[in-house]
């Protein structure tokens, strides 16, 4: 089974997900929605935004290439299937990551 995880922040925290899942996916939108130094006791933790002023397709390129090493380093528990993009009119990139969970039974 495949999620999709825009990188869109959410309101609140669920500090107990009803599922595996839930749990993965939640830690998902966590790091790719996480600027990279933002963190005090991991500076490391999350995406390196110094693309934001790119031209579209340097952005998108280096984005996809941030995202996919940050979620190997922090969650391993899952494949990347797909990443794709959709923008504003405005210039902003909103990335959606196509995930499989390894081992998930559902």
């Amino acid at each position: 089974m495949t999620y999709d995880v825009l990188a869109m922040p959410v309101q609140g925290i669920d500090f107990a997900p009803a599922t595996e899942a839930a749990e993965i996916l939640q830690n998902l939108r966590t790091i790719i929605t996480t600027t990279r130094y933002s963190v005090p006791l991991d500076r490391d933790f999350g995406i390196n935004a110094e693309m934001l002023d790119a031209p579209i397709n340097v952005a998108q390129a280096r984005l996809q290439s941030e995202m996919i090493t940050a979620i190997k380093k922090y969650e391993p528990c899952v494949e990347i299937t797909s990443i794709s993009f959709t923008g504003t009119d405005d210039g902003v990139l909103i990335p959606k990551v196509q995930v499989r969970i390894k081992n998930d039974n559902e």
